[in-house]
């Protein structure tokens, strides 16, 4: 076993990416960083860009549109006569002047937006209440990434009331999900029978102290009637009995409010149809199954291993090259891989996909390597770990999550799923799929059907924000090994939930064995437009 003896900030990562050839490609950084492939790392960045209005023409007079907001690279925003803030870009105000204007006549995408700004806080203290209201704004009007983000604020209880039920209506509005449909009715029903017997039980609870709250009052109600000791005793008696009466009051009223969150706890229609759904046939072809078209499949897999400043690592480039030959032959992925790639290579790689990737298409980032977090206040952000990357504190070459989840908001595909063998820093919310399921509801056509026209923006990540095994696996890390064995023994098609519930408890033992604490988490990439989607493996049919 080996582990990094690197800075505790520092640990192991992992990226994949998409369908069809097999691509191999060396990536490492040249000594010219400035003029390598003509291209600088400030313009693959992205920025709050906000664009010059258009002229219009109506009859014969001419007029100039408002200006319009746009996510972009500062290089497109540039080409395009656009503005935004070349410097401190993390700054909160400046990300909000961009928006602002379009969030209040109204626009539901600037809307969310805003409120994401106020939820990350970009710079400062997050704002929930101010990110929920926003959110509620365009929630209002069916907006289903502002659906999706405020029920996961409900989930959390950030800037709201923490209310399970809640959260999970706003998912399924955002899914598009009927109430009286098997697999929301069925998650309800349990959601609805926790929140019933949690209440229950506070309200016993309440019950018995109140009991034993008003014997204790009656008997020095009677003790004080029967005294005859000096004034001080009694005004000392008097002082106990309304503490008694507050306390009393303050328990009715915590009492009051549970019976009324009981009674006010809906009752799930008569789903329809039967937890025994028609299933699919395991394998396609051509990526169009049961008249649901799957679209094309692409991987980006990055493997960073020999790091020219910081300590190299043992298996990136094995991990990857596994991945690549799995997605392509297994699943028919076009597969890019990046060795030993720099902060440029590995930016330009995600932002060129926007000339490739189609609406219908499916992205995979596989990212293998080292990753960092730095802490300024009580923020947090994450880093992957180009291999011309200094040790920390000096970031200068680290590739920030936030942009890369930028990168992701803005590619055209409809499906993306990062796998990262590390932390991903600037994650709310645990994916809601799990809520929709059940021993008895499998993942199948009814459940394809209304996962696949939404937008999933998914992460797959080792171990959460701590570090995690390099070795440990037979020349795989640990999460690799047990993530690509899942993959090329699979049969069937593999919702990203399953191949988490699959991998999750493999990871812990490996780990467990190695003496070591890993456990792998599976989360949804707020920011960068999720909408309650998923992301479906499909095997080649093999004839």
């Amino acid at each position: 076993m080996k582990m990094h003896h690197l800075p505790k900030t520092l640990g192991r990562v992992a990226a994949l990416l998409a369908p069809g050839l097999l691509v191999m490609a060396s990536a490492a950084a040249p000594t010219d960083r400035a003029t390598h492939g003509m291209v600088k790392r400030s313009e693959l960045e992205i920025v709050d860009c906000l664009l010059p209005g258009q002229v219009r023409q109506l009859g014969n007079r001419s007029f100039l549109s408002q200006r319009r907001p746009i996510r972009t690279t500062a290089s497109e925003c540039s080409i395009r006569g656009g503005e935004y803030v070349a410097y401190d870009r993390a700054d909160l105000q400046s990300a909000l002047r961009i928006w602002l204007q379009a969030a209040e006549s109204g626009d539901v995408e600037a809307q969310t937006n805003v409120g994401e700004i106020y939820e990350r806080g970009m710079g400062v203290e997050p704002d929930y209440e101010a990110a929920a209201m926003w959110y509620q704004k365009a929630a209002d009007k069916n907006y289903a990434r502002a659906l999706f983000n405020l029920g996961t604020m409900y989930e959390q209880g950030l800037g709201v009331p923490q209310d399970g039920l809640k959260a999970l209506n706003l998912y399924r509005q955002a899914w598009g999900v009927p109430e009286d449909n098997i697999i929301y009715a069925s998650a309800a029903q349990r959601e609805q029978d926790e929140l019933r017997k949690e209440l229950e039980g506070a309200i016993a609870e309440k019950d018995g102290q109140l009991e034993l709250l008003q014997r204790q009052l009656k008997e020095l109600q009677a003790q004080l009637a029967r005294q005859a000791s000096a004034d001080h005793a009694v005004e000392d008696s008097n002082k106990e009995i309304q503490a008694l009466k507050k306390w009393i009051e303050q328990l009715q009223a915590e009492r009051r409010k549970n019976t009324e969150r009981l009674a006010g706890i809906p009752r799930t229609r008569t789903p329809r149809g039967t937890t025994e759904l028609a299933q699919l046939p395991p394998t396609a072809d051509e990526r169009t199954l049961a008249g649901m078209n799957f679209g094309r499949y692409y991987a980006i897999v990055i493997g960073n291993q020999n790091y020219q400043s910081i300590e190299s690592l043992a298996t990136p480039k094995a991990d990857a090259e596994r991945a690549a030959r799995i997605l392509a032959d297994r699943y028919g992925f076009t597969v890019s891989i990046l060795e030993d790639a720099n902060d440029i290579t590995m930016l330009k790689a995600i932002n060129d996909l926007n000339a490739v990737l189609k609406p219908d298409d499916n992205l995979l980032i596989y990212y293998a390597g080292h990753g960092a977090r730095l802490q300024s206040g009580r923020s947090e952000a994450g880093y992957w770990l180009p291999v011309n990357a200094e040790a920390p504190p000096k970031d200068t070459f680290w590739v920030p999550n936030e942009q890369i989840t930028g990168h992701l908001g803005r590619l055209p595909a409809r499906r993306v799923l990062v796998v990262a063998d590390s932390c991903y820093a600037g994650l709310l919310s645990t994916d809601p799929s799990y809520l929709f399921l059940n021993d008895k509801v499998s993942y199948s056509q009814e459940y394809i059907k209304f996962k696949l026209p939404k937008r999933a923006r998914l992460l797959l990540s080792s171990g959460g924000d701590k570090p995690v095994l390099d070795e440990g696996s037979g020349g795989n890390s640990v999460f690799a090994r047990a993530f690509l064995d899942e993959l090329e023994s699979n049969q069937g098609i593999l919702s990203s939930p399953e191949l988490f519930s699959r991998i999750r408890k493999r990871v812990e033992v490996a780990a467990q064995n190695n003496k070591f604490v890993q456990r792998p988490e599976f989360k949804s990439i707020k920011g960068a437009g999720h909408e309650v989607g998923d992301f479906f493996f499909v095997p080649r049919s093999r004839s």
